[in-house]
């Protein structure tokens, strides 16, 4: 069964990341990601949406949950959209620029899925490195964290897997990459505690070794809240 007309792609339309598909031969530049991938199985999803509702004791054949399974269906394909995307593609773009100092970007907005109860959690990402001789473009940052967080995530395994990209891709001397998410698992059952907040941190390279680098990027993050 294809997809609705209105099901997004898993694939991006970035003209530099065709550019790479087509330079490392991974298809023509109009093809889309989604094309390489395996698509996303819609009448699966809506089966098992269907035995869900009859489970909870719901009849989805009332009007109002008719197309709730191809709604849910159509929302896991763009939550989940990352499974079909590889991030590196986003970091094979650098630029030579003699600078050694912090690069930073603040407040990368982001949602993700917690794995362990299929509920959304969301918050901010914050990236630094320090550059060995090649600089990314500030959107391919925001983009790293987008692929990554559109997959069954654990905020841990996000927040080390943005950091080691850095480092293997970019070969950058240092990397440090700080999440705060909220977790509705944690909000809205359970435990119950509206206003929690998880932060993580992944510290690479020169972060992780040298005492006043790390100071210098965690001020950089955070010295602004303190006024």
């Amino acid at each position: 069964m294809q997809p609705p007309d209105d099901a997004p792609a898993c694939g991006s339309d970035d003209p530099e990341v065709a550019a790479v598909r087509a330079a490392s031969g991974m298809g023509p530049t109009s093809a889309p990601i989604a094309s390489v991938a395996s698509p996303v199985d819609h009448a699966r999803i809506e089966r098992a949406v269907r035995e869900i509702l009859l489970a909870v004791g719901e009849n989805p054949d009332r009007e109002g949950l008719l197309q709730t399974p191809a709604r849910v269906a159509r929302m896991y394909a763009e939550l989940f959209s990352g499974l079909h995307q590889d991030p590196r593609i986003h970091l094979r773009t650098a630029f030579t620029e003699k600078y050694d100092e912090v690069v930073l970007v603040r407040d990368i907005a982001f949602h993700s899925v917690c794995e362990h109860h299929l509920l959304p959690f969301m918050g901010r990402a914050h990236i630094g490195y320090i550059p060995d001789g090649r600089v990314l473009g500030l959107s391919k940052l925001g983009r790293i964290v987008e692929v990554v967080s559109r997959r069954p995530q654990v905020q841990e395994r996000l927040t080390e897997t943005v950091a080691d990209l850095l480092v293997e891709e970019l070969g950058a001397k240092g990397v440090a990459v700080v999440v705060e998410a909220v977790h509705t698992c944690m909000t809205i059952r359970g435990i119950r505690k509206p206003g929690s907040e998880c932060v993580t941190s992944s510290m690479k390279g020169l972060f992780r070794s040298n005492v006043s680098s790390r100071a210098e990027v965690l001020s950089l993050i955070y010295g602004r809240r303190s006024s």
